[in-house]
């Protein structure tokens, strides 16, 4: 199929963005490396009357690294970030993930805020954001502009916050610091690329003897949304990661999910595969290791 009938706008300035935003209201998408938007749109899964690309706006590439966090631009691409060493020391996790997100060409072109706005709830940006606790920056033409953190953002598959005139400019991610810092995250999907059935990431921080001091986890592909589960995460500070430990955080954390069946897995395989990538995550997190690639 081809893509319905759209006008096409090049956004010139983030002011020119915003006010075609609020001009043209839900009938405008935005669209950066578009390859999300753009199969949506050939299958007529998503049908904008305007399409307003914003992918040439510096604005919304802008990089900035500081202790406590990083400022990260809406369109900032995918590739850029998985390359930088910069961003790999101070975002390990976001830097695993992004070695699962579909082939060298999606990443090429897609961009970080691309991906959370879509907000699939197999995506691995999505988890990782909120596993971290980032922030999202959203600016509107009229209605200011407000921040919300990423366990808030993502109301429903494909299903976000963000107002019909907004546009998401910039994501903070915190950075945690000190010594021992360690991430994992893998996933279950029928070939390296495809939509993960169950994935999973976690970031801890471990003292010298091994012992967890911070902790955070979740698992996406389960529910509707990417799940961090902070209160179970809890449960491992002041305690060494065995396999036990991780087996029953992981089924704890699997119960509080809802899987839906479809033609790839039904609910309780990907009860099943939720409990085993969790786990093993957090294993190899503890042992210093992060998820192998998937060949």
């Amino acid at each position: 199929m081809k893509a319905a009938p759209f006008e096409y706008i090049l956004a010139d300035s983030l002011a020119h963005a915003l006010e075609v935003l609020e001009r043209h209201g839900h009938e405008a998408k935005a669209i950066a490396g578009g390859q999300s938007l753009v199969p949506m749109m050939a299958m007529r899964l998503a049908r904008p009357a305007v399409l307003l690309d914003i992918n040439r706006l510096s604005e919304l590439r802008q990089l900035a690294v500081r202790p406590d966090g990083v400022q990260m631009g809406a369109t900032t691409p995918q590739r850029v970030v998985e390359h930088s060493a910069e961003l790999a020391r101070a975002l390990p996790l976001v830097r695993d993930a992004l070695r699962w997100v579909g082939h060298i060409q999606t990443r090429n072109r897609g961009t970080v805020g691309g991906s959370l706005v879509h907000a699939d709830p197999a995506a691995e940006l999505p988890l990782a954001a909120v596993v971290l606790d980032a922030s999202l920056h959203l600016r509107s033409h009229a209605g200011g502009e407000r921040r919300i953190a990423a366990r808030d953002f993502f109301l429903g598959p494909m299903f976000t916050a963000t107002g019909e005139t907004e546009c998401l400019v910039d994501l903070h991610w915190p950075v945690w610091s000190g010594e021992g810092i360690r991430t994992a995250f893998s996933e279950v999907s029928m070939r390296h690329g495809d939509f993960a059935m169950a994935a999973a990431a976690c970031q801890l921080q471990l003292d010298a003897d091994g012992v967890c001091r911070r902790a955070s986890f979740g698992l996406g592909g389960l529910d509707g949304t990417p799940r961090a589960f902070p209160e179970l995460a809890q449960q491992l500070v002041g305690r060494r990661i065995d396999a036990r430990l991780a087996d029953e955080l992981a089924h704890a954390a699997v119960a509080q999910t809802e899987p839906g069946t479809d033609l790839h897995a039904s609910a309780d395989y990907r009860r099943h595969l939720g409990v085993v990538t969790l786990s093993r995550v957090l294993q190899q997190a503890a042992q210093g290791h992060t998820a192998a690639l998937q060949p």
